[in-house]
């Protein structure tokens, strides 16, 4: 599908859906008891990860970073932190600047947010990526109403100033702790690709689609598929 369909395509489902209060109500529901019930399930492994990411490096276990969610609204994100304190984001920023920018590089880079052997990456930090657990306190960003369980990935505000126009379709949506392109490759997938999977997720948005990827995402996770 090239961009310019991407643009012109009447998005009528996703128009209907938002007409009718039931649907959000009833994604809602399902975010905010879902995020509940795992961080009460999860929070002795909350506590273990704490202890091992302080124990490991100098630093909080807590890691906030500012990023744009629905409508491009800033919000705080939460996450446990994998890179040492202090740690410059220069290599990333010029990173994801070739990745959007280059054509070349759009279709054969893979990788995506992670840097394979960055040294800015702590040991803790290593396991947690691989397994996902990194990413375990944006069930508190969930129970805010900030995220959701399933949708588009939050981006940083730089990567948003060097988008073409036609990404801006993701926005129309609450970010996800997980969504179809976690569950379709992940770091396999390049970053166009990336942004082709959010907005099909913002096209096909449903009750029905996020149980389906919530499900997809255990597998996704316990068999390591696409993890970097």
């Amino acid at each position: 599908m090239e961009a310019h369909q991407l643009i012109g395509e009447e998005n009528v489902l996703t128009q209907e859906r938002r007409a009718h209060p039931a649907v959000a109500i009833a994604r809602r529901s399902l975010d905010a008891v879902g995020a509940c019930l795992a961080l009460l399930v999860l929070a002795p492994v909350l506590v273990a990860i704490i202890l091992a990411v302080r124990i490991d490096s100098p630093g909080p276990a807590l890691f906030r970073q500012r990023r744009l969610g629905r409508d491009k609204q800033p919000f705080t994100v939460f996450k446990f932190r994998t890179m040492y304190t202090h740690a410059d984001d220069q290599r990333h920023r010029d990173y994801v600047r070739t990745l959007i920018g280059a054509e070349d590089v759009r279709r054969e880079a893979r990788g995506l947010y992670k840097l394979y052997g960055d040294d800015r990456v702590t040991r803790v930090g290593r396991f947690l990526r691989l397994w996902s657990l990194d990413e375990l306190p944006q069930l508190w960003n969930v129970v805010r109403g900030e995220m959701s369980l399933a949708g588009p990935r939050p981006v940083l505000g730089y990567e948003v100033d060097i988008y073409p126009a036609w990404y801006d379709e993701r926005f129309a949506v609450k970010p996800g702790i997980t969504g179809l392109w976690q569950v379709s490759g992940r770091s396999e997938r390049t970053y166009e690709e990336m942004v082709r999977l959010d907005i099909e997720y913002v096209r096909r948005q449903s009750l029905r689609l996020d149980i389906s990827i919530l499900f997809r995402t255990a597998w996704t996770v316990l068999t390591r598929k696409g993890a970097a």
